[in-house]
């Protein structure tokens, strides 16, 4: 596979491409349906055995998270109402309704019935690679041809007149070849992501209510099973851990509210974490817990060093050292999952006092710290996978930008 820059192009309505490209509309290579009327009446979808997709299935198809929870329809429902089944490698996107400004293309993996909510491009020219196609429809903004009426929607007519630029087969084939790779590098991250996720959730549950302890032996944790718990009004913890009211261990003060500022640098956290930069500090701890007291009530926050806590958060002015590490007491309270305390009312609200009074688990403070450094590894861990997947991400969008518009060539060896 050789790569060489493009010298030669030639001015087409859809921009500059290479002059030997050719260029054409959608409907010239590909058939343009929209789905079925969704079936409404549940007897349709008792025993059923038939995919439906729906406009909410373009996210999981487009990002290939597996398996996917499609609604399924049995045989009467495509008698009854005359459904038309598409085949596996169509090309679905939103043609109605809000979801077209939100630009999601998918392949169908599967042959499959399609909700008339969305557009459905089967490819039958033999001068067109299925999955190029795919790729360069991601490009185009389908939403610059949205008629103008109540709902934005576009029509049949519209999405065949889309121009498509044709590259030789060949090359169509590598330039999908190599974004398929970078899609499937992608796929394996977010695997990855869900995984180590997943075992934290796991470990989380089980370390934090002490069902499994942690000790250190010659530098390395070591993990063995509780045989020997206590009731309390938290549930059943070790014997030997305490409980406590979180007043106890620290004192509790709420935000102000923030000046923002361009030219800041100092992080203001609000409710669901930075929401803007600001010139002065409010605390300035090696540890600071923040929880979201009004709107996103409940969140929480670990933050360390200089910050500003906007009034509509709480945030931790003092700790007592000796009882509490910091790290565990942010996934202690992170476990609890806070929010379901709020008050509910137009804007849901958790109260300091409650807060206060709340019981909490504490191990030793050699096993609060333990614990911390498990799940602050595994959070190190997942924050790595994610940079990796923000960089594959740009890695495709940089090649999709030279590929598909030619500025780059590419052929086989």
């Amino acid at each position: 596979m050789k790569f060489y820059k493009e010298t030669e192009f030639k001015e087409t309505p859809i921009g500059k491409i290479p002059k030997k490209w050719k260029i054409t509309n959608l409907g010239s290579i590909a058939k343009i349906y929209a789905g079925n009327t969704a079936p409404q009446d549940e007897k349709y979808f008792k025993n059923g055995k038939y995919p439906f997709i729906r406009v909410q299935h373009l996210t999981v198809l487009q990002e290939q998270k597996y398996p996917i929870k499609y609604d399924l329809i049995n045989e009467y429902a495509v008698s009854d109402l005359k459904l038309k089944k598409f085949k596996k490698g169509s090309i679905i996107f939103p043609k109605s309704g809000e979801s077209i400004r939100l630009e999601k293309r998918a392949i169908l993996k599967e042959d499959s019935y399609v909700v008339n909510h969305l557009a459905v491009v089967e490819p039958f020219h033999e001068n067109i690679d299925n999955l190029f196609l795919f790729y360069y429809l991601c490009t185009v903004k389908t939403s610059n041809y949205l008629l103008k009426t109540t709902m934005p929607s576009l029509n049949l007519s519209t999405i065949s007149n889309f121009l498509v630029p044709l590259p030789p087969i060949k090359e169509q084939q590598t330039i999908a070849e190599i974004l398929s790779t970078v899609d499937k590098a992608i796929q394996r991250t977010d695997e990855i992501i869900a995984k180590t996720e997943r075992l934290k959730k796991a470990l989380m549950n089980e370390l934090l209510m002490g069902r499994i302890r942690v000790r250190e032996e010659k530098g390395k944790p070591v993990f063995y099973r509780e045989t020997e718990f206590q009731e309390t009004e938290i549930g059943k913890i070790p014997r030997e851990w305490k409980t406590v009211k979180l007043k106890e261990i620290l004192i509790l003060r709420n935000g102000k509210r923030p000046t923002l500022s361009e030219k800041g640098w100092i992080p203001v956290y609000g409710a669901n974490g930075i929401m803007g930069y600001t010139t002065d500090f409010l605390i300035d701890n090696d540890y600071t817990i923040v929880i979201g007291r009004v709107g996103a009530s409940g969140e929480v926050h670990l933050v360390q060093g200089k910050i500003w806590v906007s009034d509509n958060a709480l945030y931790s002015e003092k700790f007592n050292s000796s009882k509490v590490f910091m790290p565990f007491l942010y996934y202690l309270l992170k476990d609890k999952k806070l929010g379901r305390f709020a008050h509910k009312t137009t804007h849901p609200i958790i109260t300091q006092s409650f807060l206060n009074n709340l019981p909490i688990q504490l191990p030793s403070l050699a096993e609060q710290r333990i614990i911390a450094d498990i799940l602050l590894t595994i959070d190190g861990a997942i924050e790595l996978y994610c940079k990796e997947k923000n960089t594959l991400g740009r890695l495709k969008k940089g090649l999709m930008d030279v590929l598909l518009t030619g500025k780059i060539r590419v052929v086989e060896d």
